[in-house]
């Protein structure tokens, strides 16, 4: 029902989630489009999904629209590959809003020294 919808987005999501990893990205999605496909219900919808290691980690059997989402996602080989190398929570709120996080632990990086100077033996 949903998933000609999300094939559309996939390319914005694709981008988004490689550009997740600097920062949170957020795409506002055209509302009309999943009213007109769903139940009409104008309250809107929200979920989210967690993928982990190219797979979704989380219980989204509950919404249509998560569902579809993620099946657009893993079916997409790009998208799937990108999904294989992170963790991400891909969030929806009900403004039609679509929030990517990537959710992988970030490395510590420890401060950079300087090696000490030899000494000159005298």
């Amino acid at each position: 029902m949903y998933t000609y919808i999300w094939n559309k987005y996939l390319p914005v999501i694709r981008i988004l989630l490689k550009k997740s990893v600097a920062g949170d990205q957020l795409l506002s999605l055209n509302r009309e489009d999943f009213e007109r496909a769903g139940t009409g219900r104008k309250a809107g919808y929200k979920f989210v999904i967690a993928f982990k290691d190219g797979k979704v980690n989380n219980v989204i059997s509950g919404s249509d629209l998560a569902s579809h989402l993620a099946s657009a996602m893993l079916e997409d080989d790009a998208t799937k590959a990108v999904l294989k190398n992170g963790q991400f929570e891909v969030i929806l709120n009900t403004k039609f809003q679509l929030t990517i996080k990537s959710t992988a632990p970030q490395p510590i990086v420890a401060e950079a020294t300087e090696p000490a100077e030899p000494v000159a033996a005298e």
